[in-house]
């Protein structure tokens, strides 16, 4: 019962939001809420909503402050020159932004931190597209589709998490499935240039002025000095994980606030220019909240766990681990990373080892795609709104636009891994 209460919600939920019939706000709140009263569980519904919201709070407030930094930096400027430059090489050849973009973000992306690749890439390069008229969907996709792959390094998410789940080191995880990582990087690439040529034939070669560089002085120069130091002492603090995000996020952004807008009045101006970008991505967090928070307490997600794994053939174990990589990006739409690595990933090891497999295997296998190639298309991981949020690009339109090349990542990979022998 649990069980299909819980695949119905999922259903649903997707089915309002890829339909686009009601916002995504709605369907994460009203949807758990009418599946947990019909499954009886109305009596404890406010404390599983609240347990859900304390869990996604401090991301929460990581991306206010995030939002607000790098709104500001853009505001003053910061990234005018490189914009600058990278127009000037690109000659308006929206082929070779796209495939920049994918470049960029596998290269920031090596923190393994979604949220901070997100914030990093989208805002360095959104102007750009906004001046070439490219669309902010192909930004947001190619974004996705670096991220993914270079979240299996052994410090990303999914990659600590099924170490974690079966008790292995990254010598075992990580290291065979090296060579399938590269070919995912090689196909973000070839998917970049495909999507970039696409771009190319809709806009041409765009002609832009892009004008002389502005030569800052005196207190400006130095200001801009100081935002850039600040930037890359941010980042470094991210890349090394130095303290939580939302506490770095913070200081940064009161440190920032101090040098450029000291006045209340500018600090009013900040607020008010962008509260709307702030509120829009926070509240569908807190939604996700609700979300998880509900379908994790009723005990729905562990049911559907079970449910797949009941209806596993005693034949089908020599394919567990296969049928895990290639099943792994779409079940990210619906299961959590921690639902699925801790809770569905054990047992199918558990089944695998019972047909005579290895279980590690099935640990590769699920980092090829569950939360690799398919976390920024997730709408129940909270980093997704932070691309979508900046990118302001519809999760429905997201979904339909990259899912295919994202599954590619994953069979691209799964077969390499084939190929080497580590499935």
């Amino acid at each position: 019962m649990l069980a299909a209460s819980g695949f119905l919600t999922i259903g649903v939920f997707l089915a309002l939001v890829l339909s686009r019939r009601v916002s995504v706000l709605f369907a994460l709140t009203l949807v758990p809420i009418a599946a947990a009263l019909l499954s009886g569980h109305g009596a404890g519904l406010g404390e599983l909503a609240a347990d859900g919201l304390v869990t996604v709070a401090p991301v929460a407030i990581m991306i206010t402050f995030a939002v607000l930094y790098f709104s500001l930096m853009i505001d003053a400027g910061l990234f005018d020159p490189a914009v600058t430059r990278i127009l000037r090489w690109a000659k308006g050849d929206p082929l070779k932004i796209t495939v920049g973009t994918a470049l960029l973000t596998l290269l920031v992306a090596l923190d393994g931190d979604g949220a901070s690749t997100f914030l990093i890439t989208v805002s360095a390069l959104l102007p750009i597209y906004q001046r070439l008229g490219m669309r902010r969907i192909v930004l947001a996709g190619v974004v996705c589709l670096g991220a993914g792959v270079m979240n299996m390094v052994p410090w990303g998410g999914p990659t600590a998490r099924a170490m974690a789940a079966l008790k292995l080191d990254s010598a075992q995880l990580f290291l065979p499935v090296l060579p399938a990582m590269i070919a995912g990087i090689c196909w973000v690439l070839v998917a970049a240039y495909l999507i970039g040529r696409s771009e190319r034939k809709r806009l041409g070669v765009v002609s832009i002025e892009v004008g002389e560089r502005v030569r800052l002085t005196g207190a400006d120069r130095a200001r801009f000095w100081i935002n850039a130091a600040l930037t890359l002492a941010l980042v470094g603090c991210l890349l090394f994980q130095l303290a939580d995000l939302e506490v770095l996020f913070l200081v940064a952004f009161l440190v920032a606030l101090l040098i450029n807008r000291p006045s209340w009045e500018g600090q009013q101006e900040l607020f008010a220019k962008h509260a709307y970008n702030v509120v829009l991505v926070v509240v569908v967090i807190f939604a996700a909240g609700v979300f998880t928070g509900i379908l994790t307490g009723t005990g729905m997600i562990k049911a559907m766990a079970e449910s797949l794994v009941a209806v596993i053939p005693d034949a089908g174990g020599a394919l567990l681990p296969v049928v895990t990589a290639i099943a792994g990006m779409p079940l990210s739409l619906v299961f959590t990373p921690d639902a699925f690595y801790y809770g569905v990933v054990p047992v199918l090891a558990e089944t695998s080892a019972a047909f005579g497999g290895d279980p590690a295997a099935i640990g590769r296998a699920a980092i090829l795609g569950q939360m690799t190639t398919g976390f920024p298309l997730s709408p129940l991981t909270a980093s997704t709104f932070i691309l979508l949020g900046m990118s302001k690009v519809d999760i429905g339109d997201h979904q339909r636009f990259i899912f295919g090349w994202a599954f590619g990542t994953t069979l691209v990979m799964t077969a390499v891994a084939l190929l080497t022998g580590v499935l």
